[in-house]
């Protein structure tokens, strides 16, 4: 943690006033509620601040911020993914279905998005979300700018595919592990 240097504070305020509506918008876009995305800034901005000296200048600082919220998402998504697993295990409570937007086409890609590959739809998230380069990409993920290249394309490729589907959108793993949890449709027809 730095001293209470007036330029440290300075520093940091200039940071998180550039930089806070980017590190939001990554946090809500990868996070189901704003109180967890809001939890996942403050983390990001403690970090920060905590490692201020390593932070590098602009525009290398942006990049730093969005590694540092990726390592912080993924730590609150295996946190979850535990409780939710416990939960099943337990059979507390139903895995919550998804939220449906009211657009088949949109939830239709959101399932898609979903069943990408960790990698693959954090490449393509960058890349079309926060409108980084692959070079700007590698560097959030700490691969080659290659490597994002590869991961973007094999995600649109596997969006295409979904999307081209005929039918609903595939349930997603926790509806089909908790089975018995899920009541079955009454438009289900015996075969």
């Amino acid at each position: 943690m730095p001293d209470h240097d007036p330029s440290c504070e300075q520093r940091f305020a200039s940071l998180y006033r550039e930089h806070y509506r980017s590190v939001w918008a990554y946090a809500v876009r990868r996070i189901d509620t704003h109180a967890d995305a809001a939890d996942v800034v403050a983390d990001v901005f403690t970090i920060a601040w905590r490692r201020l000296p390593e932070v590098p200048d602009p525009p290398a600082d942006l990049l730093w911020l969005y590694g540092v919220a990726r390592r912080v998402v993924a730590g609150k998504r295996r946190s979850a993914r535990r409780l939710r697993d416990l939960i099943a295990r337990l059979q507390v409570a139903a895995v919550p279905a998804s939220v449906s937007t009211g657009d088949q086409l949109t939830d239709r890609l959101l399932d898609a998005i979903a069943r990408l590959r960790p990698a693959e739809r954090e490449a393509i998230a960058l890349v079309h979300w926060e409108q980084l380069s692959h070079d700007e990409a590698a560097r959030v993920l700490g691969c080659s700018s290659n490597a994002v290249a590869i991961r973007v394309h094999r995600a649109r490729s596997r969006l295409r595919q979904s999307l081209a589907e005929p039918g609903p959108a595939r349930p997603d793993r926790h509806e089909q592990h908790a089975g018995t949890m899920v009541p079955e449709s009454s438009h289900a027809t015996e075969g």
